[in-house]
């Protein structure tokens, strides 16, 4: 599709340098005089030998520039799975629902589901960076300049990506938790004399959290897309900053790396949301 895009992209990459011959020796050179189709097999036999070929832009092989910034994306979206707290909160919230407790909980759920990530992120940044002055605005400090300062340029993106995923995966939890305990073997459990904290968290809670993970699992996928913004709003130099830059330059190789990277993020969570059904489901094992 970005080959259908109108212009010549050799004229962004030579600017100054360009000419007839210098772009038609440059198409040469990159292998953009064949035909698309005889550049596509090209592009896949060198994905299978582990040649993704070269950046059009900075001449740079396309995997060593993916393997560069991708430490930078991975680490925004560890930090970002701090999601994973929203698990406890929705169990709170269902627990004692219609509680003062319950109220609130679901009231931030729903402004954090409300917000979208670029308005949260800058609100984030007028808040914390340029009024409190407690954390950096923009910028990347890698892990050999310190944890700190490491951290501190991250809190700020992780928050914006994580916490609208954070309020919605609550509300889940407390709808599934909810469900689970009006069901009869809760009840069973109960009369038997099972204390309340082994009925929450061992009858009730694997149950409840079916549904949950296949939509954390789908979520993973979006966390991806939305890295993408998260890392242009704070210069962050990861895989969704690299993307969006070789969409603009219509960089052709670096787009086709960053789908790569991209589809793989999204059948690695499909995966591990199947093996956390093992551990959920025993009859799953069975089978």
């Amino acid at each position: 599709m970005i080959r259908a895009i109108p212009g010549d992209p050799i004229l962004t990459i030579l600017a100054e340098d360009y000419s007839p011959d210098a772009a038609q020796e440059y198409r040469e050179k990159m292998g953009l005089n064949k035909p698309i189709a005889v550049q596509y097999l090209i592009w896949l036999k060198g994905i299978v030998t582990g040649d993704w070929g070269r950046s059009l832009l900075s001449r740079r092989p396309v995997l060593d520039e993916i393997l560069r910034c991708l430490p930078v994306t991975l680490e925004l979206l560890a930090l970002a799975l701090a999601i994973l707290f929203s698990i406890p909160f929705g169990v709170i919230s269902a627990v004692k629902p219609n509680s003062p407790r319950d109220y609130s909980l679901m009231t931030l759920s729903m402004l954090g589901i409300s917000l979208p990530e670029f308005f949260l992120g800058a609100l984030l940044l007028i808040v914390f960076a340029l009024k409190l002055r407690w954390l950096p605005a923009t910028s990347y400090a890698p892990l050999s300049k310190g944890l700190v300062q490491n951290l501190s340029h991250m809190i700020l993106p992780a928050l914006t990506l994580g916490l609208a995923r954070m309020a919605m995966f609550t509300r889940l939890v407390r709808n599934s938790m909810l469900e689970v305990i009006r069901q009869d073997y809760i009840d069973t459990a109960r009369a038997k004399g099972v204390s309340e904290w082994w009925v929450i968290n061992k009858h009730a809670l694997k149950n409840a959290l079916i549904p949950t993970v296949t939509v954390i699992g789908l979520q993973i996928g979006y966390l991806i897309g939305g890295a993408i913004i998260v890392e242009s709003l704070f210069s962050l130099p990861g895989i969704g900053s690299l993307g969006i830059d070789a969409i603009l330059t219509r960089d052709y190789t670096m787009v086709q790396g960053f789908v790569i990277v991209s589809a793989s993020g999204f059948l690695l969570a499909n995966f591990a949301v199947d093996l956390a059904y093992l551990f959920l489901d025993p009859r799953i094992r069975v089978r």
